[in-house]
């Protein structure tokens, strides 16, 4: 009898590590929450300045992440962008495929690359947080875009790059403190 038991248990925690999402689970709520700063860089020559906000939001599959730039142009004006992405659990572990349209059958799925869209994804490395969004554009030309967004005391250290065919073009680094 008590082989028995044994062997279920060790059944059971076979059936259990199976299962994506379960075995090894992201704790999201410890990044969970509105951060918020501000940025001055140098890009090509110039000075800029940029205000950045993140929002996570834990689901019942996974995240939602929201984030906003604004950049401030010298003539005064501002460009606003926002972006929210849906993330669920991949097969693999601290691994997240982005749910930003539904196939034919209903299933959330990534966007394609190949149709100009950004394919993205995002992963969990200890009290790091990275999306990254791959760009193809119609010449066969890639940019990778990578947000690491890393716990601190005060909210997120946020490192952004990107990068286009190899060269590094942008790089920006902030603290996010948290706003909640």
């Amino acid at each position: 009898m008590i082989q028995f038991r044994i062997m279920v248990r060790a059944l059971f925690l076979a059936l259990l590590l199976a299962i994506p999402g379960l075995a090894g689970a992201v704790d999201i709520d410890r990044f969970a929450g509105t951060f918020a700063g501000s940025a001055e860089f140098t890009f090509e020559g110039k000075v800029q300045k940029r205000d950045m906000s993140t929002t996570i939001e834990p689901t019942k599959k996974g995240f939602i992440i929201t984030w906003t730039s604004i950049t401030y142009k010298s003539d005064g004006r501002a460009k606003e962008k926002t972006y929210t992405i849906e993330f669920v659990p991949s097969a693999r572990e601290n691994i997240f495929k982005s749910a930003m349209k539904q196939n034919l059958f209903g299933k959330e799925v990534p966007l394609d690359p190949l149709q100009g869209e950004p394919f993205v994804w995002a992963r969990f490395e200890g009290d790091t947080f990275t999306v990254y969004s791959l760009f193809i554009n119609e010449v066969g030309e890639y940019e990778i875009q990578e947000f690491h967004r890393t716990l601190v005391d005060e909210g997120l250290d946020l490192r952004f790059q990107r990068v286009h065919n190899g060269v590094p073009a942008k790089e920006i680094t902030t603290l996010l403190r948290r706003q909640d």
